[in-house]
């Protein structure tokens, strides 16, 4: 089918609900989800490098013990164990000074900010709900949602060990601030943490209590978000940190029923988001301007998908907004896609190799949704094992070198 990009403020739409049938999800496709349930149920070998994997990556979570905030050594500024912490990665003591002054080295991970931190584990859990919550969702087996509960208590729920709701003292840096809006990039995993949810309806190991913990603790969080001084500066930010504060402010209103401020959110990224991060000729200069340029347009790139699909499940058309002097997602997407080829060689900072393969689950997704734009003649240049394999297949509508599109469709 072909779309046309539409220029201008586009009508608020109504709230799209779920079909009978589909999961209450709101950054995967629920209809994708059905259809593709329906698909392995009956054999389709299309999907099953892509089960496989997942189940792979399930059972390995399954085998993991359950993180917490309490498992750190050290305590928050608060005083209260149960705050979340963590240092800034790129920032290093600097030796030529002295005292405990730190000094920025974009792109340069500092080996100290991995110790005694709350971030890697809570990236961690929440990638598992998810990948637990769609191994349940496609087999039915409860160990899988038994283990999703678990993590789910353990972090947010139990007394004992739960995290408070906020992020006041992420990515702080020794000396000089007990916590930064940069910290918030930590909590993008939670659009994955709410759609776990939605895919264990129906458990026995998931209950009404259970549920209605995780709204309240969605609703504290989100109010520290939206109010907080730090939640507030990170939704300033016209970076890929700001595309990746919305992703959570949207997912998580829909979760918690507040549908009129995701719609808000989702309509106003059109201007704050695609209308200013992204030129006329599909450069992101902010991502451009890091020490890794190159990964960083691929990472809003994929906040940016993420926003534009919690919009498809809400109502919000973020896939073909364009403004009037043409920046659109298409162009960002068009512009990166020519490096996709290793022999095209990248003209911007990049201190690191560019990771070109994390442009192949991006483009997939995309050229699914504009099929006639060429993007899908970048795939070529990824192993076509890896493409079949990603899990996100099972999510989304994506496109595969040579492949006849799947039937679930938008």
């Amino acid at each position: 089918m072909t779309y046309a990009l539409s220029a201008g403020i586009l009508l608020a739409a109504p709230m799209v609900l779920p079909g009978a049938g589909q999961p209450r999800v709101f950054c995967a496709d629920p209809k994708v989800l059905a259809a593709n349930k329906a698909r392995l149920a009956a054999g389709d070998a299309a999907l099953q490098p892509a089960f496989q994997r997942l189940l792979a990556a399930a059972n390995q979570a399954l085998k993991t013990k359950a993180p917490s905030v309490m498992d750190k050594r050290r305590v928050a500024p608060s005083g209260d164990k149960h705050d979340f912490v963590s240092q800034a990665p790129y920032f290093w003591r600097d030796t030529n000074a002295p005292g405990e002054k730190y000094v920025r080295r974009d792109g340069e991970r500092n080996p100290e900010a991995n110790r005694d931190s709350d971030a890697g584990h809570f990236e961690r859990l929440c990638a598992d709900v998810h990948t637990l919550g769609l191994a349940y969702y496609f087999t039915g087996d409860e160990q899988y949602a038994a283990k999703a509960a678990e993590f789910l208590r353990v972090w947010f729920l139990d007394a004992a060990t739960r995290m408070n709701a906020n992020l006041n003292f992420g990515q702080g840096i020794p000396g000089e601030t007990e916590g930064r809006p940069s910290g918030l990039i930590s909590a993008r995993g939670l659009v994955d943490v709410v759609d776990g949810i939605g895919l264990l309806a129906g458990s026995k190991s998931w209950s009404a209590t259970d549920q209605e913990g995780m709204v309240q603790w969605c609703e504290q969080y989100l109010n520290w978000l939206t109010t907080s001084k730090i939640g507030m500066g990170e939704g300033r930010a016209s970076n890929n940190h700001g595309s990746y504060y919305d992703t959570q402010v949207a997912a998580l209103a829909l979760f918690t029923g507040q549908t009129n401020l995701a719609h808000s959110v989702l309509v106003a990224a059109r201007k704050k988001r695609i209308g200013t991060q992204i030129e006329p000729d599909g450069r992101q200069p902010r991502e451009l301007a890091r020490t890794l340029s190159f990964d960083y347009s691929v990472f809003n790139l994929r906040a940016l998908i993420t926003l534009a699909v919690i919009g498809q499940n809400a109502g919000v058309d973020l896939w073909h907004y364009q403004t009037a002097d043409g920046r659109s997602l298409l162009k960002a997407l068009e512009f990166m896609a020519p490096y996709a080829d290793s022999g095209h060689a990248w003209p911007y900072s990049q201190i690191h190799q560019p990771r070109r393969d994390t442009l192949a689950p991006v483009l997939s997704r995309a050229a699914a949704v504009y099929p006639h734009s060429g993007l899908d003649n970048a795939l070529k240049f990824f192993p076509a094992g890896e493409l079949a394999s990603d899990p996100a297949r099972l999510c989304f509508e994506t496109e595969m070198p040579g492949a006849t599109r799947s039937p679930a469709g938008h």
